[in-house]
């Protein structure tokens, strides 16, 4: 049997539990639990949801407004490609025409002047270097140890 005690200034009471208030707890409380349960899952599920929502929105509005300006740079360009002085002067810049007696000499950008050098290590091969330098002092070890246990054995 389970007591309650009660504190009620001077006296105490003990109150007994009843099997039947028992039966009832032990059938309540898991539903009780179970609700609370499923009512915080769905709390947190729907918060995560919202949270996503917003952040794809923020991120669907950054997008937009690229889109708003990347649309008016094309109107421009539209407006700019009706001018045939324009078109004649793109198509020297960008595929190289020439009119008669003109000569193409092309510049090298920096980033095409700039050579690779030869012995560029990537970060893979560092890792591999890494790899096999650890294996090889971990069977020196081992072999180093093996040594020592035939030259304990040989002398006894």
């Amino acid at each position: 049997m389970i007591y309650f005690n009660y504190n009620s200034g001077d006296t105490m009471a003990k109150k007994k539990v009843t099997k039947t208030a028992k039966r009832r707890l032990t059938i309540i409380t898991p539903i009780v639990f179970l609700a609370i349960g499923y009512c915080a899952f769905t709390l947190v599920t729907t918060m995560v949801s919202i949270y996503n929502l917003n952040r794809e929105e923020a991120s669907l509005k950054k997008e937009l407004t690229e889109l708003k300006a990347k649309s008016k740079d094309l109107k421009t360009e539209i407006d700019k490609l009706q001018d045939k002085d324009y078109v004649a002067r793109y198509a020297r810049e960008n595929y190289l025409y020439t009119k008669d007696g003109e000569y193409v000499i092309k510049a090298l950008d920096a980033k095409e002047k700039k050579v690779k050098d030869k012995f560029e290590i990537t970060e893979e091969q560092i890792i591999l270097l890494a790899m096999i330098t650890g294996s090889l002092i971990l069977f020196y070890i081992v072999f180093k140890g093996m040594k020592k246990r035939k030259k304990k054995g040989g002398k006894k």
